[in-house]
């Protein structure tokens, strides 16, 4: 005997990717949580990026564009897409903190003048007196005229991002632009970051052309004395991964920078992201590992 129920959309989906969705969406919901997200608050932000992606998908597949097509594809209510299709399309902005600290991280830890011989970022004094000794006053100068050093040195101080050592130099804690303090900067990295990690995921999902890299090695059952040497492990060969990568990408760059555009100025450029994540948690008897 028939129940009578409409088959609902998700019920055609895959279970599989329901149930990968599912644990996906845990910590974002827990972040939510958080900073007092609530459900219809993340219901009218998917509305509007159900539609966007929408629209822009027809547009990629040269299709038109139809109030009736964009609502039989998103499940979005024809009268809520009257306002949301007005709307311009939202974009990313980037921290200025975030745009300068990026360029002056990258030239600290890529360019001969700051690196030592291990090719490592130099501590820094904050104004050499030994001519040709390169100071942090002038890694600010060769990036930006307009912003004083000090005021650089004070936001990353704030953000965790540099230290002051015994010699009174300027050492940066990581090798690269990533904040131990300041949420518009945490979160920029978050949104950025997460959202390449998942297209490549889903890229990889649905067979769309060669598999991009996305492998992690996981294991369960160990005690706190192995995660902590697994966890420095991580660390140092992800930075130097990480390190290589960028020099590598600063040289490629600078040959690519001439050619850019010459022939034809609306000719497409590319952009990688290439990043490492390590991640641990308790785990009870019952609940077993994942």
């Amino acid at each position: 005997m028939s129940s009578g129920r409409t088959p609902q959309t998700a019920d055609l989906a895959p279970p599989a990717l329901l149930s990968a969705l599912r644990r996906m969406l845990r910590p974002v919901v827990r972040l939510l949580l958080a900073n007092h997200l609530t459900h219809p608050d993340f219901s009218a932000l998917m509305k509007s990026i159900f539609v966007e992606v929408a629209r822009e998908e027809l547009a990629a597949a040269d299709e038109r564009e139809t109030a009736s097509r964009i609502s039989v594809l998103t499940g979005v209510h024809r009268k809520d897409l009257r306002r949301l299709m007005a709307e311009s399309p939202s974009q990313p902005t980037m921290p200025e903190s975030v745009s300068l600290g990026a360029r002056l991280v990258r030239r600290w830890t890529t360019e001969a003048p700051f690196l030592d011989r291990r090719n490592r970022p130099r501590p820094l004094a904050r104004h050499s007196e030994i001519a040709g000794d390169p100071d942090f006053e002038q890694l600010v100068a060769s990036i930006s005229s307009d912003v004083r050093p000090r005021a650089v040195l004070d936001e990353w101080l704030r953000l965790g991002i540099v230290e002051i050592d015994a010699k009174d130099r300027i050492r940066l804690r990581v090798g690269g632009f990533v904040p131990t303090e300041g949420f518009e900067e945490k979160a920029h990295f978050f949104g950025r970051n997460l959202h390449d990690h998942i297209s490549a995921a889903a890229h990889n999902l649905t067979g769309d052309g060669p598999a991009m890299l996305e492998r992690s090695v996981h294991y369960g059952g160990l005690s706190q004395d192995s995660v902590d040497e697994l966890t420095a492990l991580s660390e140092k060969l992800g930075m130097a991964a990480l390190r290589e990568v960028n020099r590598r990408a600063q040289r490629l760059s600078e040959r690519d920078e001439p050619s850019r555009g010459a022939d034809d100025p609306d000719d497409p450029t590319a952009r990688i992201n290439f990043g490492v994540y390590f991640f641990k948690e308790a785990v009870s008897p019952a609940k077993g590992s994942e």
